[in-house]
């Protein structure tokens, strides 16, 4: 699924656009025991508890796609037969409406998922888009539609013990102790099915929400769908950098590292002001074209791409939001850390003084300690 794609459906979850008709679930507490089966019409809903449950759905399609958001792809041998596969058309295509098959998905979503001391809050709910037809000039015409797209989403929701704060009680104008009561908070993390690509139902991928993107729940990717989970993006990250280091070995240095990380981010602006609605990608030879830039060696430069196939996968596409920290620039050392604006990393500088190694940062006018204005007196001059 692309970004407009995505919003499209994210614009499902108001009050005046969805058919969501029934929300399903049930409430677990830590030991794994259900507490209540969800079974209620949101047809007979106050307004603000419908717009509640719309809010905790609509939270499993948030977050950055190819970090919050990463597709689960099921093979061709799954989609002909296999039981996770059939589990979840059948849920599609009932419309959850099978009780049988919504307890088995809660029954194993309870069996991998360890939530620790907390209870939590499967919600299920189903939903028929009729898909406007989009024209070539990629305008929206409400009155065409080219088909109705079946889904369902599934939301896993902490829930907030009850806590004792002092209230206002209108009746006696007085302040009085009470509880907040159990409430649900939003998701943990959760999956649609099946994903909406080119505007259509595509049946061999999901969805996969985690609110933590360093953090994909492999356990539950695992059991729910038998097939091996992507890499975090945290893990990509940590991929690349082993990656550039191994590959470098000691002519991994400021300069390069500087380098590779300005223009992989200028790539990343590129794309965000083309408004391309397609994910940005690259492979591990978009990125040697970037190390011969910064100065590396032919030798290095298929060293580091011999590195990317072993951790990615041979020619795998590399998604450059997940390998850089493309909105700061953060230097560590054991005793400092220094973070900049990237657009402005060009200004510190690796220099060895005197035999010793330093990391210089322009300080001239505005130079503040703990918010006090100070001024730096001239020194002496370098040798």
């Amino acid at each position: 699924m692309n970004q407009k794609e995505l919003n499209e459906l994210r614009r499902r979850f108001r009050l005046d656009k969805n058919n969501f008709s029934r929300v399903y679930g049930c409430y677990v507490n830590s030991n794994r025991e259900i507490i209540a089966w969800v079974d209620t019409s949101m047809g007979l809903m106050r307004q603000e508890e419908q717009e509640m449950y719309l809010g905790l759905l609509k939270k499993s399609l948030s977050g950055t796609l190819g970090k919050n958001l990463i597709d689960v792809v099921f093979s061709t041998q799954q989609v002909a037969d296999s039981d996770e596969h059939r589990l979840l058309q059948t849920l599609r295509q009932t419309e959850l409406k099978d009780p049988a098959s919504r307890e088995t998905l809660c029954r194993q979503i309870i069996d991998c998922i360890d939530m620790g001391e907390t209870n939590y809050l499967i919600l299920l709910a189903a939903d028929a888009y009729d898909v406007p037809h989009r024209s070539k000039d990629d305008e929206i015409q409400a009155d065409a539609s080219s088909e109705v797209f079946k889904y369902f989403v599934c939301s896993i929701c902490p829930v907030k013990a009850p806590t004792l704060e002092l209230r206002y009680d209108l009746d006696q104008s007085e302040f009085h102790s009470s509880s907040t009561g159990y409430i649900a908070t939003s998701p943990e993390l959760g999956f649609l099915y099946p994903a909406f690509d080119n505007r259509t139902a595509n049946i061999y991928n999901v969805l996969f929400y985690s609110k933590n993107a360093a953090e994909i729940h492999q356990e539950v990717i695992d059991a729910l769908f038998h097939v091996d989970p992507p890499m975090s993006a945290e893990e990509q990250k940590n991929a690349f950098g082993s990656a550039l280091a191994d590959a470098l070995d000691k002519d991994c240095s400021y300069d390069v590292v500087q380098s590779v990380h300005e223009q992989i981010r200028a790539r990343i602006e590129d794309h965000k002001e083309s408004k391309d609605p397609e994910p940005l990608e690259m492979t591990a030879g978009d990125v040697g074209g970037i190390l011969a830039n910064s100065g590396v060696n032919d030798e290095q430069i298929a060293a580091f791409q011999r590195e990317c196939d072993e951790q990615y996968g041979e020619n795998a596409a590399l998604n450059p939001n997940n390998i850089i920290e493309s909105k700061k620039f953060e230097i560590t050392t054991p005793e400092v850390k220094i973070s900049i604006a990237p657009e402005n990393s060009y200004m510190i500088e690796a220099r060895v003084i005197n035999g010793r190694k330093y990391l210089l940062i322009p300080a001239d006018d505005g130079v503040e300690v703990n918010g006090i204005g100070v001024n730096i007196p001239g020194l002496a001059k370098e040798e």
